[in-house]
């Protein structure tokens, strides 16, 4: 008996709508681990990785389609700093894409595709000071895309099924990870961070998604990790703008202290906005900070709803 071949994200994106994932933070300090470390969830890879496995099930299982790897804040400066080789380091980032993988294999779901895509998080992520909610980091894109693109390599390697460059303050810096995604076999999607209609750098977002418009490799553009009031706005743009498919994944509507370490304000995100954010042209759907897997079973129904 011959066995359907599993269509290839861009396929599914081509076809309908895909659900991704939540925080992976939040599921994590939710199972009781203290992400107070620079490494954040990175540290995981190293200390107990079937965590990290059990939060992606936890996902997969609440109706996720997409697991985003652990590898946001995994790079080879990180590590470093906590005394880890690069060889050790680039076995801690392909081990992000196999604990995702692991999970697919796992998840007791209805049958039906799992992807897994390799987050590449921002410079920003590596100073674990805040600042790729701000970026503007005095680096030139040339110099950005020599910090990218190692571990992308690496990452691409494993054998993920897209890169997420995701939580991107700037043009700049998507500037350079579109050159160093280029050669590397892999689909990529594009997600800014973005405050009102602009990134977090303050340029315009229709000029930020303008980039990408006519990138090959990029199947998806969007934002995350904004509020769902921003999302909104941004869904329609980035459509309009690219013509691709859309990308997006708020956190929850609270707000983060970073002085108190804390998050304030009460979530504002709803499964009944998916709908909308579809109707405007989004066709991978989740969440970010704070969004857990009961919200993202909540985003699997309404999605999925005849």
């Amino acid at each position: 008996m011959s066995t359907a071949p599993v269509p290839t994200l861009t396929d599914a994106l081509a076809g309908g709508t895909v659900v991704l994932d939540g925080g992976m933070s939040n599921q994590l300090a939710t199972a009781g681990h203290d992400l107070s470390d620079a490494l954040w969830s990175a540290r995981l890879l190293a200390e107990d990785p079937e965590a990290v496995t059990e939060a992606h099930l936890a996902y997969f299982e609440a109706g996720a389609d997409v697991a985003i790897t652990a590898s946001y804040q995994a790079t080879f400066e990180g590590f470093a700093r906590r005394g880890i080789g690069r060889e050790e380091a680039a076995d801690l980032l392909a081990l992000s894409v196999g604990c995702a993988r692991e999970a697919a294999r796992r998840a007791r779901t209805p049958r039906r595709p799992l992807w897994v895509a390799a987050s590449v998080g921002p410079y920003g992520a590596m100073l674990a000071d805040g600042s790729e909610y701000r970026g503007r980091y005095e680096l030139t894109v040339s110099e950005l895309e020599r910090f990218h693109r190692p571990r992308m390599e690496v990452l691409a390697a494993a054998g993920p099924d897209a890169l997420a460059l995701e939580t991107v303050p700037d043009t700049d810096e998507a500037k350079a990870l579109l050159r160093a995604v280029r050669g590397l076999g892999l689909p990529a999607w594009l997600s800014y961070s973005a405050a009102g209609d602009r990134t977090r750098a303050g340029q315009p977002l229709a000029d930020a998604f303008a980039l990408a418009a006519r990138a090959d490799e990029v199947i998806a553009v969007g934002v995350n990790c904004c509020t769902p009031e921003d999302a909104d706005h941004a869904v329609a743009l980035a459509a309009h703008v690219t013509g691709k498919p859309v990308v997006v994944y708020p956190n929850s509507g609270e707000t983060w202290d970073a002085g108190a370490r804390a998050w304030t304000g009460r979530p504002t995100f709803t499964a009944e906005q998916v709908t909308g954010w579809r109707e405007s042209g989004a066709r991978l759907i989740g969440g970010c900070c704070r969004v857990g897997p009961e919200t993202i079973a909540a985003i699997a129904g309404a999605l999925r709803a005849p």
